[in-house]
């Protein structure tokens, strides 16, 4: 355990997704972190991203035993590691996104950590139609069961605030973004295949090749990104920063059209009516799954009542502050649109 006055050493599972891109340079930047150990199941070398204070070791969040080793020495424990797009099954969704998810909590614990920093999803407070417009931290977050990700994001804040009160001495923090963009964000301009498969891929690849902008009937919902970086910045303010514990909303300054989206993404967007669009996006959602649609066709869920979010607490309690608007952050992914 840390001393006032030592450095930090800062355990971060998954580091090599979005979210750690975000983080670990800053880790690394940071004079109040002497040591990073980054924990994968998947070797690799941190020194292909130019990380010279952290140090490779296997774990897999379904093994406690391991993960505990993999943890040992840690004054703080991150944890990025979250299954998203519903390719696995569900049990194996499960056992990551959930069972992996206290298991890092568990470890950070026996490893006297006194902090665990968890990447939830303002997508915990479920796409209800009674949600407010700028939604704090007090409002309840409610499982929403028409989406995996939403429905366990909620479930598992609750299951780790009731742990965390069982265990003394260890500090919880619940980072909430939205919808996280940047250069690493889901492969880049690659983000929309790796969400909904092979045919997004064509489709994007078709709209890559046109002379025009290719007309697409879409609605102008009002959807919230934050930049990866903003994420990291978050990150290391529940780390090193003297902000009470609990939950934090984060977002990009603004809110961003779904017509600004198909605008960067090169396409030409034909108004259609909001209302329309939500009443589809709840029909779709509410068919069974598996079956009818794929588990990540869940998505949709959100444009039936997009959870828009405030994030006056993180200003005011973490001293953080969002670089980039939403639609910087969008334009960080796909570009602005070329035509």
């Amino acid at each position: 355990m840390a001393q006032p006055g030592d450095l930090l050493t800062v355990a971060v599972t998954g580091p090599t997704g979005t979210f750690g891109f975000g983080l670990i340079p800053l880790l690394e930047a940071d004079p109040r972190v002497g040591r990073v150990i980054g924990i994968a199941r998947r070797p690799f070398d941190p020194s292909e991203h130019g990380w010279s204070k952290m140090t490779y070791r296997q774990g897999d969040v379904r093994d406690e035993v391991a993960l505990r080793a993999a943890v040992d020495g840690a004054d703080v424990v991150v944890h990025l590691a979250f299954l998203v797009t519903g390719a696995g099954s569900p049990e194996t969704m499960r056992s990551v996104n959930v069972d992996g998810t206290l298991n890092a909590l568990r470890a950070a614990a026996a490893a006297g950590a006194t902090r665990f920093v968890y990447a939830s999803s303002a997508a915990a407070y479920g796409f209800h139609a009674d949600n407010p417009i700028g939604i704090t931290e007090s409002w309840p977050t409610r499982p929403d069961h028409r989406f995996f990700y939403a429905e366990e994001k909620a479930e598992l804040e609750h299951l780790l605030q009731a742990e965390a009160a069982s265990l003394p001495g260890i500090d919880l923090y619940l980072l909430r973004p939205p919808i996280v963009l940047g250069p690493h964000a889901l492969g880049a301009k690659g983000f929309l295949p790796d969400v909904f498969g092979s045919l997004a891929s064509a489709a994007l690849a078709a709209i890559d090749r046109a002379p025009f902008a290719v007309p697409v009937v879409v609605p102008d919902l009002a959807v919230q990104f934050v930049h990866e970086d903003d994420v990291g910045r978050a990150l290391l303010g529940c780390i090193v920063a003297a902000g009470p514990p609990g939950a934090y909303n984060i977002a990009g300054d603004g809110t961003v059209g779904a017509h600004d989206v198909a605008r960067a993404l090169g396409l030409a967007p034909v108004w259609f009516p909001v209302p329309l669009a939500r009443s589809g996006a709840r029909v779709l959602a509410a068919l069974p799954r598996p079956g009818f649609v794929p588990p990540a066709a869940g998505w949709v869920t959100a444009l039936s009542q997009p959870a828009i979010v405030d994030t006056t607490k993180a200003k005011t309690l973490l001293g953080w502050e969002p670089r980039f608007t939403g639609l910087e952050a969008l334009h960080a992914t796909v570009g602005p649109g070329d035509r």
